[in-house]
């Protein structure tokens, strides 16, 4: 897919973090942008900034998605990328202190996370399969969906926000089976360590000492780098059903 101004994309979670970078990154090669997200203040500036459109979009609700598509495409027409990264990561263990896991925090984590994501797939492969194809492969449009290490590395603590991640991971495939007669890609990124605004909450010196646990580059990823493999992803028409660790190298230790 060739990323010019013939070509409209919908990021989730495009506020801030990795989205932002994302949205960005979309608008700076021409694309048409729409972010969806629960921030109206902050979704707004950035969708100003970059010349773009904003929805504000609950992925747990289907209604409020489906307002969210119809907004976007009423401005820019039908989307031939959604990228997902809307996402929370609340922490606690399976069992601490006699008290069990709250389980409305684990569902709400599955809801967002994965639920929201494949809810965001599902209505936008849906319209995105009624397109002309761009070229003479048959493709249509591309979906790139973000997991975690902790799909595979999942921390203490961390086994809601693994779960849900891994489950991303877990759907890339079939999904992308699914939609492969309607020329329709979906990849995932797995990112490691990223300055995202959770991290950046953090001390400078908390901050450096995660960054010094990536074997090399030695440091926190950034948000353009995640945005920079959204981009070779979207420009590489042979890279489907796969998901993709972009970590430095790291293997999360158990805490």
């Amino acid at each position: 897919m060739q990323l010019d101004h013939t070509v409209s994309a919908v990021v989730t979670g495009g506020a801030s973090g990795l989205g932002a970078a994302t949205a960005r990154m979309l608008a700076a090669q021409g694309v048409k942008v729409t972010i969806f997200d629960r921030d109206s203040g902050q979704g707004s500036d950035v969708a100003q900034e970059i010349g773009g459109a904003f929805a504000e979009v609950d992925v747990t609700d289907q209604n409020s998605v489906q307002n969210g598509f119809e907004t976007a495409r009423a401005a820019f027409g039908p989307e031939r990328i959604l990228v997902n990264c809307a996402g929370i990561a609340p922490v606690a263990k399976t069992t601490s202190r006699g008290e069990a896991h709250p389980m409305d925090m684990f569902e709400k984590v599955i809801a967002v996370n994965l639920v929201g994501s494949f809810r965001c797939i599902s209505l936008s492969a849906t319209a995105m399969a009624e397109l002309e194809p761009m070229n003479a492969d048959g493709a249509r449009g591309v979906m790139v969906s973000t997991a975690s290490v902790a799909a595979f590395d999942g921390q203490i603590g961390q086994v809601a926000y693994a779960a849900s991640k891994a489950g991303i991971a877990g759907m890339t495939l079939p999904v992308a089976r699914d939609l492969s007669k309607s020329g329709i890609r979906v990849m995932t990124i797995a990112p490691g360590i990223f300055e995202t605004p959770m991290l950046l909450g953090l001390s400078d010196e908390v901050q450096q000492s995660l960054g010094q646990q990536v074997p090399f580059p030695s440091r926190l990823g950034k948000a353009t780098e995640y945005a920079q493999l959204v981009k070779a992803i979207c420009e590489n028409d042979m890279l489907n059903g796969e998901t993709i660790r972009l970590d430095g190298a790291i293997r999360m230790a158990p805490r």
